[in-house]
């Protein structure tokens, strides 16, 4: 159920019809990421790639834990003080350094798709413009659309002349059907051999799953980053000029609602859409889990660079 329907604002009554997304992977948003990509990289400039560890032990050289020795393993990591003092054979362990994967979750839901599929082109941008920093950095990226009927991945992939299968998976991708937050997160975690940094971007219009699905991937290992896009008028519908009696329809189902719109009304809605909002962010939060709220109104590549400032995606 969307989350419109539950705090009382839905879509206009109207005939649904599949959404037509303009192409916006042209030559000039091609430069935007490639100047993105020139300030961003001097935002994290002097860290190394595949700074993100893995648990993982073997061969690297930070000290990670010991262990019995065992017959076959390597001599040069015996721990010798250990011997000497206690008397006990012991191996040192070591992280091994790896550079984990960047994985970009895209919502692909009806609710994602209002007023001309905004806030869904939106989190494409971001999608395209992290992937792009990202390639150029030499990390590995993939990405998923998910929804509750759709889930199309693009397996991982190195180097920025592929920011182009990015364009092309994300404008080729389907869409539509509910958001299920959980299931998507659920299958993404499923298809992940190795744990990495898993950016989730949603209006995250799903109020029983949305921060279990992102729970569950961080239980799962994953650094979980949420991104939530948010459409102004969405989330503050009084400066529309919508009032009087109306019938409302939750955009991800059939079931409708006859209401009289007024001002108190619209600002108890705008009130409980904040509340919602802040709920996540702080449950989020609570767990070491980097949140962001996107409004479409912010230039993506302001926003970008404003998650780099921050840290928690790339290194």
């Amino acid at each position: 159920m969307g989350l419109r329907e539950r705090i009382g604002l839905g879509g206009a009554k109207a005939r649904r019809q599949q959404v037509v997304l303009p192409d916006i992977f042209d030559e000039e948003f091609l430069r935007q990421l490639e100047l993105l990509q020139v300030i961003a990289r001097r935002l994290i400039r002097g860290r190394q790639r595949a700074e993100r560890k893995t648990k993982k032990t073997g061969s690297g050289l930070e000290f990670a834990d010991h262990r019995e020795y065992s017959p076959g393993d390597d001599i040069r990591n015996v721990d010798w003080n250990v011997l000497a003092r206690l008397n006990q054979t012991l191996v040192r362990l070591f992280e091994e350094d790896e550079d984990l994967p960047l994985r970009l979750v895209v919502d692909v839901s009806d609710s994602m798709l209002t007023r001309g599929g905004q806030k869904l082109l939106y989190a494409q941008k971001i999608a395209a413009a992290l992937a792009y920093v990202g390639l150029a950095g030499l990390d590995r990226v993939g990405l998923t659309a998910m929804s509750g009927k759709v889930h199309e991945t693009l397996p991982a992939i190195r180097g920025k002349g592929r920011i182009f299968r990015v364009f092309d998976f994300l404008r080729n991708a389907p869409h539509g059907g509910p958001t299920d937050i959980y299931a998507g997160c659920k299958r993404v975690a499923a298809q992940s051999a190795l744990p990495g940094v898993t950016v989730v971007i949603s209006d995250f219009y799903d109020l029983q799953g949305a921060f279990d699905g992102l729970n569950m991937l961080r239980f799962r290992k994953h650094e979980v980053v949420a991104i939530q896009v948010v459409d102004p008028i969405e989330a503050n519908p009084l400066d529309t000029g919508a009032r009087g009696d109306v019938t409302l329809v939750d955009v991800e189902g059939e079931s409708s609602r006859d209401v009289t719109l007024s001002v108190a009304l619209l600002e108890a809605y705008a009130e409980a859409h904040e509340r919602f909002c802040k709920h996540l962010e702080n449950k989020c939060r609570a767990r070491g889990m980097p949140y962001f709220r996107a409004s479409i109104d912010e230039p993506f590549d302001d926003l970008v660079l404003r998650i780099f400032r921050l840290g928690g995606v790339l290194r």
